[in-house]
């Protein structure tokens, strides 16, 4: 990584540590145990599937039609019937139908697609990020978006205090001085907070949404490190400046947009931003392909990870497969749980983590659990020559999600996430190629050869774990 690059991400997770580090003694006497994060999962008869489309909500007749083709194209699994009353249960957001999903990997396409989408606005775009770096990508978004204002469309932004730790000020002060609205998520100066100050709550979704009908979200944020991909000739070693980063993002169409868009107008207005200027954020929705798809939004404002309950429980109905990669993984209990016990249920269970990382705490965190999961007959394999940012889950081939949730306390207590689940072999079977060409590009790791790591490693991995609630 360039020098830029490595002073900013050094500030960002000296951020983290002095958060954590606070933290941690306020939560010495209360945190003598680990919080129960979800619900209680216990199978019971839940209510029917509800499905909305372009034309709203469809009968119960017609949603159960939705899903019993869904169940016919696909592998034969009872996660339709036994996980999705479940997860309706569990968040608010509908599944909805006739969306087009686009699975993009890595930097150049996705800013590619982003950049022609925000070409072609004409009502509004909304932006929100976590990380907004002053280089030369962020430059070119910063363009973009200074462009379209000054044609009449109007820019909303949203980005995260600690994530945009190392951009100048002057760097926003110049959007907002073409016209841009620009909000500051929770900032780290108390006195610029705009509601109760709260320390260590993050805005950590990726959301690009353009006139109401196209939208982009994942794991990518807005950052020069991904200015090569983690595939090719040249791309473990970018000339020098660091290896590739490899993550994934979606371009969604159809009625899910609206959803997404309720998701990031609520942000706003939790954050008590200025009135945002009158547009039509709400056009009328439009069928553009044949998706199933939700989406879900997490706060720490909710009594629970609302993606991180779906997807234990879709772990927990698995029949034949769970597929997860992931950047940043310290499991709780309870998800270490899960896993074991789908393996235990003749699952087979496949991890593709990092092999190196931009936040070496965390990193060691989750490998202090691997000697546990190989045991418990989890596969689990290291993706190499890149920076694994990616945050996927694929589960039967039938159930998928893709998003800015990562598998960390941080993540399941602490942040803002985004995460889309789209249901059927469609989407699938693109993502489990995804997999398949990351596990080709990746390193298995063996029980017997992580039993003979080195004494360091050792030693890294329990302080990994004495932080994990608080990285």
């Amino acid at each position: 990584m360039a020098a830029v690059g490595r002073r900013s991400l050094t500030r960002r997770w000296l951020a983290w540590l002095l958060l954590g580090g606070l933290g941690g003694l306020l939560c010495l006497a209360a945190c003598s145990q680990l919080p129960v994060l979800v619900p209680d999962l216990a199978r019971r008869p839940g209510p029917s599937v509800q499905i909305e489309g372009s034309r709203g909500a469809l009968s119960p007749a017609q949603s159960q039609a939705v899903l019993e083709r869904l169940s016919r194209l696909g592998p034969e699994t009872g996660i339709f019937d036994r996980h999705l009353a479940r997860e309706e249960a569990i968040v608010d957001s509908p599944l909805t139908i006739g969306n087009r999903v686009l699975l993009l990997q890595d930097g150049p396409a996705t800013y590619q697609a982003m950049l022609a989408a925000i070409g072609a606005a004409r009502d509004h775009v909304n932006l929100e990020t976590y990380i907004l770096d002053d280089d030369e990508v962020g430059q070119r978004f910063a363009q973009a978006l200074i462009d379209k204002q000054r044609q009449g469309v109007q820019v909303n932004l949203i980005h995260d205090s600690v994530g945009t730790l190392n951009t100048p000020k002057a760097f926003f002060e110049r959007l907002t001085a073409s016209g841009i609205r620009v909000l500051e998520f929770n900032p780290m100066n108390p006195l610029a907070a705009r509601k109760d100050w709260e320390l260590n709550r993050r805005d950590h979704r990726k959301l690009l949404i353009v006139d109401g009908r196209t939208a982009f979200m994942g794991g990518i944020n807005i950052s020069s490190v991904y200015s090569s991909g983690s595939s090719g000739p040249g791309a473990p070693a970018r000339q020098g400046v660091g290896p590739a980063w490899r993550d994934t993002d979606l371009q969604l169409q159809g009625p899910v947009v609206a959803e997404l868009q309720k998701l990031f107008l609520a942000t706003w207005q939790s954050q008590q931003g200025d009135a945002l200027a009158p547009r039509n954020y709400f056009p009328p929705p439009e069928r553009a392909g044949s998706e199933v798809v939700r989406a879900i939004g997490s706060s720490p404002d909710e009594p629970f990870s609302l993606i991180y309950a779906t997807l234990l429980s879709a772990i927990g109905s698995a029949e034949t497969s769970v597929r997860i990669t992931n950047a940043y993984f310290a499991p709780d209990p309870q998800l270490l749980a899960a896993l074991e016990a789908a393996v235990r249920r003749g699952v087979d269970v496949t991890m593709i983590l990092p092999s190196q990382t931009d936040s070496w705490l965390v990193f060691h965190a989750g490998r202090a659990y691997y000697d546990q999961l190989l045991r418990s007959g989890v596969k689990i394999y290291e993706r190499r020559d890149a920076i694994l940012h990616s945050k996927t889950a694929l589960v039967d081939g039938v159930w998928a999600t893709v998003g800015s949730t990562n598998l960390d306390w941080r993540s399941f207590l602490h942040n803002h996430e985004l995460n889309v689940v789209v249901l059927g072999t469609q989407f699938g079977s693109r993502l489990q190629a995804m997999f398949d060409q990351d596990l080709a590009a990746s390193d298995a790791i063996t029980l017997q050869a992580w039993q003979r790591r080195a004494w360091h490693l050792r030693l890294k991995e329990l302080l990994g774990r004495a932080w994990e609630y608080w990285l």
